[in-house]
C-alpha cells in the first residue's frame, strides 16, 4: 500500500509519482524493472504490478472532474481491464459510476458524473487483472483520495522541452522530450497527438511513451545529419480533468553530423554529500548534466538509513531534475544515503557511467522557512533589456522544480509563451521568440513555488523590465577564477570556481561545460555573484596539479556561448591535515596541561586520546564543562575538547601521523649553513636540518622573517631532525611574516621536542608537529606567548603557561 503523500506536493494534487520501494508495490523481484507509459515487456515471470497512481494516495484538493488512473510495470492485457477490475468507492463504500479504457501499460477511470466535493474516495485495483504474460495481481491494491471544493478547468501546458526551440548541434540518436504542467492523461499522448516531421513534412517513425509530467518521442532510428526537424503536439492531449491544450505546440531543432555517446553526469544534489541539519521533511533532489530518460530514474533514485534500510518513496522527474520524496518524515539525528544507479540513461541511451552515491544527516526539526526570492536578471526596473535575453531567478535556498504556470511573463499580449529549466537555486523562463521591441514586461513567480522541503513563497514575487531594440550577440568572458591560474599550495578542500562578464544560463553549467580534470563534483551557480562553483566530491589529492575547462557549452541568458574554452590550472598544498585542522593543540595519548589564567584557544579545539583526567587547567567553550581547573589554571577553548572516546579524537591522531609522515619525506629540501634561524628572512621553500632548529638571540634583530614576495599561497615546510627551539630565558623571540605570507601555510616537522619562548611575550607562526611534545613559555610567566597556527604532539603531552593559539581557517 502506498503511504499517504502530501506534503512534498508539487503544485497540486495532480503530480503523478513514481514508487521506487518495488516490493513494498508487491514486485519482489531485485531486478530493475523500467516503467513507461506504454508499458515495459514483461519477463515471463513477473507478476502484474503497480507502478504509479494519481491522484496519489492521500492526496488533497483533487479536482471533482478529474480522471483516476494507474500505471503498471508492463503491458495490461486489455481484456482484464473492467469496472470489476478497477473501481473506486465513495462514502459508505459505494460504487461510483464510470468507464475504464487502457492504453499499453496504464488504465484509466473516468467518472460518469464528477466527484462530490470535500470527499473522500477508494480506488481498488483487483486480482482480475493481468499482465500481458497472463499473471495477475498478486493482491487486490487500493489508495485513497479526498476532493477539493471546484473542477479544474485550466489548460495544461509545455513547459520544458529536450531539444529546445531553435537548438542546433542535436545528437542524431537522440530522443525528444517535453514535459507538462501537469500530469496527462496517458491514454490521450501517442504517435498521433505527438509527433515529429523532417524535410518536406516527412513523418518521423517513432513510439511515445508517457509518465506523470513528461513524454518522450523515441524515433525508429536515428535522425539524418545537419537537418531540421519540426515536433508538434497537437491539442488532443488532455490533463486528468480532459482539458486539452489550448493550442499545437511546435518547436523545432537541427541536428548535429554524430550521434551522443557521452554518459550523463550529476551535476548538482541537495542535500549536499557530507551536509548536517538536513530538516527531517526535505525531499533530496539530483540534478543531470543533461535531461534524462524518466523511466530508467524509477527503480534507480533510492534512499537508504540505518542500517542500510531502503526508505520507501516516490520519484518524479521534471526538465533536468530527479525528486525523491520519502513516503514520511526522516528520523532525525540520522545518516542517510541516496544513491541514483548507473542504470539510468539520457535521451540516446548513454547510462551513467557509474553509480553517484553522496550522504546527509538529518536535524532534529522539519524545514517551516518559506523561501524567498534573493536575485532576478533582469533586474526590478532594469532599461535596455536585449529582446533575446531569458529571464531568470535566484532563491534563498533549493527549490522543487518551476513550470511556466508557476513562473510566468506577461507583456501587452498577455502571458508569453516560454518553457522553464531549473537548476540549483535558479529558474530561468526562456520565452519560445524575441520579445517585442521598447516595450515593459512583468515576471511573476507564485506562491505555488516551494522549496524542496514543501514551503510555499509566502508572497509573489514580481518585478518588471523594459527592453531594447537590439538583441544579445556579445560572447560571456571569465573575469575572475579561484583559484588563480598557476596558484600553488591550494588547499585541497578548496572549491574551484569561475565569476562571469555577464549572467549564465544556470542549466548550461555542469559538469559537462565545467570539469576539473579526473575529479569528480557538482556544480552551483550564483546569480548575484555571476559565480560558477564546482565542488569536489572529496578531498583532492596533495601536492598535484589539476587542469580546470569550462567549455563553449556555457552561454550567457541570450544563448551567446564563449567564444572559445577557458582553462587554467593550479596545484594543491603538499599537506592535508584532514581531521587534525580543527585542533590549537593535541597532545597524543598524554594529554595537555595548562598553567595559567590567560590561555584561549581561538577558533579550535583541543583534544588526545588519552583519558579526559589528563586534560589539565580547561574549560570547553562549547559547553561550560571543567577540566580540573584551579584558581590559577583556566584556560577556555572555544570549539571543545576531545578525548578517549571521541571519534574526533581518534581521527584526529590518525591524520596527524599522516600528515607527519607527509612533510617529513618530502624531497628537495634546502640545507642552510647553520641551524640558526635567528635574524633570517626566508623565501618559500622547505627548509631541512638532520639536527635542531632554533630561532634565539638577545634582540628583535634574532626574529625570523617569512617573506612570500606578494603570493598568498607560499608555502614554507621545515623539516627538523630532533628539536625545536625559539627563544630563552628572558629572550623572547618571533616569527615575523611579510609580503603576504599567511600563518597557516607553515609547517613545522620536529622530529622530537618542540619549546616555545620560554620567557614569553613572542609570537609563533605555524602548525607545529612535533613527535615527542610541546612547551610553550614556563610556569609563573604572566606575558602572553601567542601561537598563530598549531601545536600538535604524537607521542607526548603539551604544556602551555599563559598561551593564546589562534588557529588559522584553511
Amino acid at each position: 500500500m502506498f503511504k499517504r503523500f502530501q506534503r512534498g506536493a508539487l503544485y497540486g494534487a495532480t503530480l503523478t509519482v513514481l514508487m521506487v520501494t518495488l516490493v513494498a508495490a508487491g514486485c519482489g523481484s531485485s531486478e530493475d524493472v523500467v516503467f513507461t507509459g506504454q508499458g515495459s515487456p514483461a519477463r515471463p515471470d513477473s507478476p502484474l504490478t503497480v507502478a504509479i497512481v494519481n491522484p496519489g494516495d492521500g492526496a488533497v484538493n483533487v479536482a471533482l472532474n478529474a480522471a483516476v488512473f494507474a500505471t503498471f510495470n508492463q503491458v495490461v492485457d486489455r481484456t482484464s481491464v473492467s469496472s470489476t477490475t478497477f473501481l473506486v468507492t465513495g462514502p459508505n463504500a459505494s460504487p461510483v459510476a464510470g468507464s475504464v479504457t487502457t492504453t499499453g501499460g496504464s488504465a484509466v477511470f473516468t467518472p460518469s458524473q464528477p466527484f462530490a466535493a470535500n470527499t473522500n474516495y477508494t480506488a481498488t485495483l483487483t486480482t482480475g487483472l493481468r499482465g500481458e504474460n497472463g499473471l495477475a495481481l498478486a493482491a487486490p491494491f487500493s489508495w485513497s483520495f479526498t476532493t477539493g471544493a471546484t473542477s479544474d478547468t485550466t489548460a495544461p501546458t509545455v513547459t520544458f522541452t529536450d531539444p529546445a526551440n531553435g537548438e542546433s548541434g542535436v545528437a542524431t540518436n537522440q530522443g525528444i522530450a517535453v514535459t507538462f504542467s501537469e500530469a496527462l492523461n496517458p491514454t490521450t499522448l501517442n504517435s498521433q497527438t505527438f509527433g515529429l516531421r523532417g524535410p518536406g513534412q516527412a513523418v518521423v517513425g517513432g513510439t511515445v511513451s508517457n509518465l506523470g509530467l513528461t513524454a518522450t518521442f523515441t524515433p525508429n532510428g536515428a535522425l539524418t545529419a545537419n537537418t531540421t526537424y519540426t515536433a508538434t503536439i497537437s491539442p488532443g492531449p488532455t490533463d486528468l480533468a480532459g482539458n486539452p491544450l489550448a493550442a499545437p505546440y511546435v518547436w523545432t531543432f537541427t541536428t548535429a553530423a554524430a550521434p551522443d555517446t557521452t554518459a550523463p553526469t550529476v551535476t548538482f544534489v541537495d542535500p549536499t554529500n557530507g551536509e548536517t541539519d538536513v530538516a527531517v521533511n526535505q525531499n533530496i533532489l539530483a540534478n543531470f548534466s543533461e535531461t534524462m530518460e524518466p523511466t530508467s530514474l524509477a527503480s534507480r533514485f533510492t534512499v537508504s538509513g540505518p542500517g542500510n534500510a531502503a526508505v520507501p518513496g516516490t520519484v518524479t522527474y521534471m526538465g533536468l531534475t530527479a525528486t525523491f520524496n520519502p513516503a514520511s518524515d526522516l528520523e532525525s539525528s540520522k545518516l542517510y544515503t541516496a544513491t541514483v544507479a548507473a542504470g539510468a540513461t539520457d535521451l540516446a541511451g548513454n547510462p551513467l557511467a557509474q553509480n553517484f552515491s553522496w550522504t546527509f544527516t538529518t536535524s532534529a526539526a522539519p524545514d517551516t522557512t518559506a523561501p524567498t526570492v534573493v536575485s532576478t536578471d533582469p533586474t526590478d526596473n532594469e532599461q535596455e533589456v536585449a529582446v533575446n535575453r531569458s529571464v531568470v531567478a535566484g532563491f534563498s535556498e533549493t527549490m522543487q522544480p518551476l513550470t511556466n504556470t508557476v513562473f510566468t511573463l506577461s507583456g501587452p499580449g498577455g502571458n508569453v509563451d516560454g518553457t522553464v529549466n531549473n537548476a540549483d537555486r535558479t529558474a530561468t523562463f526562456s520565452p519560445l521568440n524575441d520579445l517585442l521591441p521598447r516595450t515593459t514586461y512583468t515576471a511573476t513567480i507564485s506562491t505555488e513555488a516551494r522549496d524542496s522541503a514543501g514551503n510555499p513563497l509566502a508572497t509573489p514575487e514580481i518585478w518588471t523590465f523594459t527592453t531594447s531594440a537590439a538583441v544579445d550577440s556579445t560572447a560571456p568572458t571569465v573575469v575572475s577564477t579561484s583559484p588563480d591560474d598557476n596558484a600553488t599550495n591550494v588547499n585541497v578542500s578548496s572549491d574551484v570556481s569561475a565569476t562571469f562578464s555577464e549572467n549564465m544560463l544556470p542549466s548550461t553549467l555542469n559538469t559537462a561545460s565545467f570539469r576539473v580534470a579526473g575529479v569528480a563534483g557538482t556544480v552551483t551557480y550564483d546569480l548575484a555573484s555571476k559565480t560558477a562553483t564546482f565542488h569536489p566530491t572529496d578531498n583532492l589529492d596533495v601536492n598535484t596539479v589539476y587542469n580546470v575547462t569550462i567549455t563553449t557549452e556555457a552561454t550567457d541568458l541570450a544563448g551567446n556561448p564563449l567564444a572559445a574554452e577557458v582553462i587554467w590550472s593550479f596545484r594543491t598544498s603538499v599537506i592535508d591535515l584532514g581531521a587534525a585542522s580543527p585542533y590549537g593543540t593535541f597532545g597524543g595519548n598524554a594529554g595537555i596541561t595548562n598553567q595559567g589564567l590567560l590561555t584561549r584557544i581561538n577558533n579550535g579545539a583541543i583534544g588526545t586520546t588519552g583519558a579526559a583526567t589528563l586534560i589539565t587547567g580547561f574549560i570547553d567553550g562549547t559547553n561550560g564543562d571543567t577540566y580540573t581547573v584551579t584558581p590559577s589554571n583556566a584556560g577556555i577553548v572555544e570549539l571543545g575538547i576531545f578525548t578517549a572516546g571521541d571519534p574526533e579524537a581518534a581521527a584526529g591522531a590518525n591524520d596527524a601521523q599522516t600528515a607527519f609522515d607527509t612533510l617529513r619525506d618530502l624531497t628537495g629540501g634546502i640545507t642552510l649553513a647553520t641551524t640558526q634561524l635567528g635574524g633570517r628572512t626566508l623565501a618559500p621553500g622547505i627548509y631541512k636540518s638532520a639536527t635542531t632548529y632554533e630561532i634565539t638571540g638577545n634582540s628583535s634583530l634574532f626574529d625570523l622573517t617569512l617573506d612570500g614576495q606578494g603570493d598568498p599561497n607560499a608555502l614554507w615546510v621545515f623539516q627538523v631532525g630532533s628539536s625545536l627551539t625559539v627563544g630563552g630565558p628572558a629572550l623572547p623571540r618571533s616569527v615575523n611574516l611579510i609580503g603576504g605570507a599567511q600563518a597557516k601555510n607553515v609547517y613545522w616537522q620536529v622530529g622530537s621536542a618542540a619549546t616555545i619562548n620560554g620567557a614569553g611575550g613572542g609570537r609563533m607562526v605555524g602548525t607545529i608537529i612535533s613527535s615527542a611534545g610541546a612547551t610553550f613559555s614556563t610556569a609563573g610567566n604572566v606575558e602572553i606567548v601567542t601561537l598563530d597556527g598549531r601545536a600538535i604532539s604524537l607521542n607526548a603531552s603539551v604544556t602551555l603557561v599563559n598561551t593564546v593559539i589562534n588557529v588559522p581557517s584553511l
